[in-house]
């Protein structure tokens, strides 16, 4: 059983306060890290971080003739969920198809195993099991946040800037990309510093500006949509830096598929009706009674898929519970998202940034589950004000409203059509044509 302590120190960890134990736990590591060796992982390529070893090149470097024409981007983010993540390696995918080499890293690797586990670890664990002092802690974080001094967020992340150059010498990145705030929070003192001589550009997850945010400095920020530039320069970001592209998703996502070609792939039948559950990476809400309540009301020709994400706990509830049943089929994470989403007719899903921009891609009518407190109340509020997405407080007005989608195909197709007006649909391809600039400058 966790003690008191331990639990508290995760949960402060979420927010403001747990920056400063995190930045205890780098140091630390820091400070041991002469007397035994440092564990070091490896890039998405398998190119070995070159901090706490002896100077010596370890990866092979581009033949000169090809350094005009190959661009090398590094791409970090951090563990606390998988929007980012998803985020960074969408763009990694796309600049790859294109002949250039895209690197994903988790910064908190920096740092070890062991500060990459506590920093997503107690993320998910305050999501999941404390939602309103995650909310609590998300306001206070919009209190102090301030473009003119340093929170502890930056202070903390800046015990990272030694082991990041080291791996940035040794690896000769063109250009650096962050979907996370940690990493632009590292960055943003190496440039400081003047420890850093690579572009750094930071894409946005959700629909609003998250705490903390403006006291950074990247070269570039890809904000989700248009409307959002105002609340970003009212934060202290200069709006030449602003470049509304949109949120990046992988090329599967990038359009609509055929839906008969989708359920042959997901063995699904043609002529049924499809309701898909996401809860997200960190599998949250109360899903098995959504599930349940959900399954009183199907009728004969329709079906109920569950994605659980990450949570395996969550999966083995649902399949002890409904595993037999013959119109429900429960899965945990999987990278077959696109298929599954084409093949169903509405999505229950919590308004995370970077799910809920796939779905409007792919053009899937979005029912909006109860979100994470903070800044997918944001985007709940962009995707329902603008018609994108249908919502209710509760949890049987979300499955009436998923309901009544189902059954009008008229309001379906007025909700596609607005997500196709209103969603960036190239996002990946308009942020790798600037990379391409910055790393070509």
């Amino acid at each position: 059983m966790i003690q008191i302590p331990e639990l508290l120190l995760k949960i402060f960890f979420s927010m403001l306060p747990g920056f400063l134990f995190t930045g205890l736990c780098l140091n630390r590591e820091i400070l041991t890290a002469g007397r035994e060796p440092f564990p070091v992982p490896q890039l998405s390529s398998g190119i070995h971080l070159c901090y706490n070893v002896p100077r010596r090149r370890t990866v092979c470097k581009i033949h000169s003739e090809m350094r005009h024409s190959i661009m090398k981007i590094l791409i970090l983010s951090c563990n606390t969920g998988e929007g980012h993540n998803s985020a960074g390696k969408a763009l990694a995918e796309y600049a790859r198809l294109q002949g250039d080499e895209a690197e994903f890293m988790d910064i908190m690797m920096l740092g070890g195993k062991r500060v990459s586990r506590f920093v997503g670890g107690g993320y998910v664990s305050v999501v999941k099991h404390a939602p309103a002092l995650f909310s609590l802690l998300y306001k206070i974080g919009g209190l102090v946040s301030s473009s003119r001094h340093k929170s502890p967020v930056y202070y903390a992340n800046a015990l990272l800037a030694g082991r990041l150059k080291r791996c940035l010498d040794e690896n000769d990145f063109d250009v650096i990309v962050t979907p996370h705030l940690f990493p632009a929070e590292t960055l943003t003192y190496m440039k400081r510093k003047k420890m850093l001589r690579q572009k750094v550009v930071a894409v946005e997850t959700d629909y609003t500006c998250i705490p903390f945010w403006e006291e950074t400095e990247c070269d570039y920020y890809i904000l989700p949509h248009p409307s959002l530039i105002g609340e970003f320069a009212g934060k202290g970001i200069p709006e030449e830096k602003l470049k509304p592209f949109g949120i990046p998703v992988r090329p599967a996502f990038s359009k609509p598929g055929k839906k008969a070609e989708a359920r042959k792939i997901c063995r699904i039948p043609e002529n049924a009706s499809v309701y898909l559950i996401m809860s997200g990476s960190m599998g949250f809400g109360k899903v098995n009674l959504f599930v349940a309540r959900l399954l009183r009301r199907l009728g004969p020709n329709e079906y109920i898929i569950v994605i659980c994400g990450s949570n395996q706990k969550l999966r083995k509830v649902l399949h002890t519970a409904f595993g037999r049943h013959p119109q429900v089929r429960i899965l945990g994470y999987t990278e077959h998202i696109s298929a599954y989403m084409d093949a169903c007719d509405v999505i229950f899903t919590k308004p995370g940034g970077l799910t809920s921009t796939e779905a409007a891609v792919k053009g899937i009518p979005i029912v909006h589950t109860r979100p994470i407190p903070g800044c997918e109340t944001k985007n709940l509020e962009f995707f329902t004000e603008r018609g994108l997405s249908v919502t209710a407080p509760k949890m049987g007005g979300q499955i009436d409203a998923g309901q009544e989608l189902l059954h009008d195909r008229a309001r379906r197709e007025e909700m596609c059509a607005k997500q196709r007006q209103v969603i960036p649909r190239n996002a990946a391809a308009e942020i790798w044509r600037l990379l391409r600039e910055l790393s070509e400058e």
